[in-house]
């Protein structure tokens, strides 16, 4: 089954290799559980229209290719506003949680604004290419399509990106699921220094939602500013086809290798 996941039941998953990152073929790209931790906490139950505003992944350790658990609780409750939170643990070490603000809906389509271009078309951008030392799995389970800048060089760059294979088990992914499931390559698509002599690790990914994409391709615009004392920050907008939806952020650590 071609599948990031299949479902053990009970809250338990067990990845694929399609899930394998490109630096280290025995831990996980974190795309495939950022978008795993939001489809748990999508699936809470609630009343009325809400939606996922805010979702923030703070990454604990290595996500490895073994059996993953799951879980998520209400945190606060409230008629228009509620934290949640969800943890994804292996063998009994947690390895990423997740915070979730969701929102009440309401009509404002009539006041909403942007300042941001849409991206190209999909059909006008050619495949992506990415550096030769990069292993497959994640890569290669998502079909790239290069929009400006380049992956195989420093600076910033954007791509498309759609996935190839489900999340969980034959599910169709959710829109925000698939959201998450690139949100989490802002650093790798727009790295400023050469992963073969430096260090950049994603400690955490924040990403704000406008408002729940369309269609099955996921647009990342993204910049990396490296700061003097180790730290950098990787800046992303992401699309859909018709437009911006959302931006995301991740904290990353710097070292030489």
């Amino acid at each position: 089954m071609e599948t990031f996941y299949l479902s053990r039941g009970d809250g338990r998953y067990l990845p694929t290799q399609h899930t394998a990152g490109p630096w280290n073929p025995d831990s996980q790209h974190f795309g495939p559980p950022s978008a795993l931790l939001v489809r748990e906490l999508e699936s809470q139950p609630h009343s009325g229209d809400r939606a996922l505003a805010r979702v923030t992944v703070e990454i604990l350790g290595p996500a490895p290719l073994s059996e993953l658990t799951v879980t998520s609780e209400v945190v606060r409750s409230g008629r228009s506003v509620e934290l949640l939170s969800a943890t994804l643990a292996a063998d009994d070490r947690v390895v990423a949680r997740a915070s979730a603000w969701r929102l009440a809906v309401g009509d404002t389509a009539e006041v909403s604004t942007t300042s941001i271009e849409p991206l190209p078309p999909v059909d006008e951008c050619p495949e992506a290419a990415w550096p030769d030392a990069w292993h497959g799995g994640y890569l290669d389970a998502m079909e790239w399509r290069a929009v400006r800048g380049a992956v195989t060089s420093s600076g910033p760059a954007a791509v498309w990106a759609r996935q190839r294979v489900a999340l969980v088990d034959d599910e169709t992914p959710s829109p925000l699921q698939r959201v998450f499931a690139v949100a989490d390559s802002g650093s790798g698509v727009s790295q400023e220094l050469d992963p073969r002599d430096w260090l950049f690790i994603n400690t955490e990914l924040t990403v704000h939602v406008q408002r729940e994409p369309v269609g099955e391709w996921i647009g990342l615009d993204a910049a990396t500013t490296v700061g003097p004392r180790g730290v950098a920050t990787a800046r992303s907008t992401l699309h859909d086809v018709d437009g911006p939806v959302g931006a995301g952020a991740q904290a990353l650590l710097v070292r030489h290798r």
